[in-house]
């Protein structure tokens, strides 16, 4: 666990392509880690919008009940989403995919679908290739409403 931003890319590399079933246990044995130590209130490499929103995001997806006020952190004094998050396009990505993994009255991750929704759409004819044809991929169809074949046919393409 010495970097887990690396070890969540992997992870959701994995999953893009799919062959994340071939690694299941490894990857819930780290996901089960990841969890424990968020429960405990113990920071992992907790210092950038990307790694907080990918971590979210795969856990609610494997089922973990993970608290949305995590991204209470990312907030100003006046409760709205930071400003300066707008020129971190990846980690905007991430909270827009991970925003679409929201129960019932969690409004800060519909707070976040919201703040998230513009900036990337500015950025989409902004970035370069790889990163704006994900950025416009999760726009039409965020992962959480995709079929995983159709993640891989166009994750592979991007790469």
């Amino acid at each position: 666990m010495d970097n887990p931003s690396q070890i969540l890319d992997l992870f959701n590399a994995a999953q893009r392509l799919g062959v994340a079933y071939h690694f299941e246990k490894e990857i819930e044995d780290a996901l089960q880690i990841m969890y424990h130590h968020n429960s405990n209130h113990t920071q992992i490499d907790d210092n950038d919008l990307y790694t907080t929103a990918i971590r979210f995001r795969l856990l609610r997806e494997h089922g973990f009940n993970l608290d949305c006020e995590t991204f209470n952190k990312l907030k100003d004094e006046e409760g709205e989403f930071k400003e300066s998050l707008i020129s971190d396009v990846k980690g905007m990505l991430q909270l827009y995919e991970a925003a679409h993994f929201q129960l019932h009255g969690e409004n800060i991750l519909e707070e976040a679908l919201s703040f998230t929704n513009f900036p990337l759409k500015l950025a989409e004819t902004k970035v370069e290739y790889p990163l704006s044809s994900q950025i416009a991929d999760a726009l039409n169809r965020p992962l959480r409403k995709s079929l995983p074949r159709l993640v891989f046919r166009s994750y592979i393409s991007i790469y």
